[in-house]
């Protein structure tokens, strides 16, 4: 029998399953990930075990990380009887834009709130400029190493992620020359990190003005993300893209890092750039969003409020990360096998290691026989072997314990093997 709706079998394509309904995929191509745990989160699944105890130098959560919130400010916000009332505004309500303006304002940019349009996210605020400006098939150029979550944005705008590179000599900067080769007629934008996730390094100015001049000269778009934006390792105002006029400029950011709140679903896209270009963009982000609808009124009502507490919460995060690297650095003049890469801001640090095994084997290494929890530096498209990523917002005592037993493990006299080496 071959009626509609049988399955009939399963197809692998990637290493995904997909049910087949009388010759036919059952799912869109565009979902084709290799769904199947990898090696290192099979091992992590194992090290889990009821009664044991790890060290996570990966954690992202900051709900998680041990800081002290303003509990009744923050959950007072959420009770603004106006929630009640459905009012939808496509960009956003304005007050909430407001709040978003003033954020911009202390860091010396006048951004107006009609240029404004918030997102539950920087995830869907790439998704909303990822389908404004690329049609299926076209081609965003994005930075490596940097964050692994483009992968799956434009696998689900039909987008096309073309590398460039950042190069570290004394320091990280763009590779022009990279970047220049990958520009084609299908280019639509650049990816900018800034600061970038896990290398830590800003756009400088001269590359700035040298990435205006590449979007003018082949019709690009740059698209910025600055949710590390506030997390300056010197303590200086980093320059927000979101008074760059030069080309036009889509700068996302959010409360989920500027004021440690991710729970709360709160992002936004700055829309900036020559006039020509900024109107038509915004007229067709409207009705994007409009289509979504996707804020919640509470948290827009609470948005200044929620905006304000970054005031606290990046003062205890600053002077973690601080205390953290310095204890690192500390660690790391002991000894000579390990080093740590230059960071300036964001709330990673990324460590070169002897290749003696890959950066997975590593990792899992570490996990096996030191019970300590980092990132291999190919999650994060390193280009070799030798990399892991921990992050600095691990709670001091752990950190330091954490990077002990890393070093530890390096220094030993026969470095051991992991389960899968054996």
């Amino acid at each position: 029998m071959h009626g509609r709706g049988r399955p009939c079998i399963h197809v692998f394509r990637s290493g995904a399953a997909f049910l087949r309904y009388d010759g036919r995929l059952m799912f869109s191509c565009r979902t084709d990930w290799k769904l199947a745990p990898n090696r290192f989160t099979n091992a992590l699944d194992e090290a889990r075990a009821p009664g044991s105890e790890l060290i996570d130098l990966t954690i992202s959560n900051p709900t998680r990380a041990g800081l002290t919130y303003d509990s009744a400010a923050i959950l007072d916000a959420l009770k603004n009887p106006n929630s009640l009332e459905y009012d939808p505004q496509p960009k956003g309500l304005l007050r909430a834009r407001e709040a978003v303006a003033a954020y911009y304002r202390d860091h010396g940019e006048a951004v107006d709130p009609e240029k404004l349009l918030l997102t539950t996210g920087t995830s869907e605020a790439y998704s909303f400029v990822f389908r404004l400006l690329a049609s299926p098939g076209d081609e965003i150029l994005v930075a490596k190493p940097s964050y692994p979550l483009f992968d799956f944005l434009a696998d689900l705008q039909d987008v096309k992620l073309v590398p460039y590179s950042l190069i570290y000599d004394h320091g990280w900067q763009i590779d022009f020359h990279t970047l220049e080769q990958a520009v084609t007629e299908k280019s639509r934008a650049i990816v900018l990190v800034h600061p970038n996730n896990p290398s830590g390094s800003y756009v400088s100015p001269p590359e700035r003005e040298r990435l205006n001049e590449l979007c003018r000269k082949h019709n690009l778009a740059l698209l910025v993300d600055e949710v590390f934006l506030d997390y300056a390792h010197d303590g200086s105002h980093a320059q927000s893209f979101a008074g760059n006029n030069e080309a036009l400029t889509f700068t996302l950011s959010g409360i989920s890092k500027i004021s440690a709140l991710p729970q709360m679903k709160l992002g936004w896209i700055a829309v900036t750039g020559p006039g020509a270009h900024v109107k038509p963009a915004l007229d067709r982000l409207e009705v994007i969003a409009d289509t979504y609808l996707s804020v919640s009124a509470p948290v827009q009502w609470a948005a200044s409020t929620f905006v304000e507490q970054r005031k606290s919460i990046q003062a205890q995060l600053v002077a973690r990360i601080h205390k953290n690297l310095v204890g690192l650095d500390h660690r790391l003049a002991a000894q000579r096998l390990c080093s740590r890469l230059q960071v300036e801001g964001g709330w990673y640090a990324v460590l070169r290691v002897p290749v003696t095994h890959s950066d997975d084997e590593l990792a899992i290494s570490l996990l096996q026989h030191k019970r300590v929890i980092v990132h291999p530096g190919h999650f994060y498209d390193f280009p070799q072997e030798g990399y892991l990523v921990l992050s600095l917002i691990a709670e001091e005592d752990h950190f330091d314990e954490g990077v002990q037993r890393l070093l530890n493990f390096f220094g030993d006299t026969e470095l051991p093997l992991s389960d899968q080496q054996r």
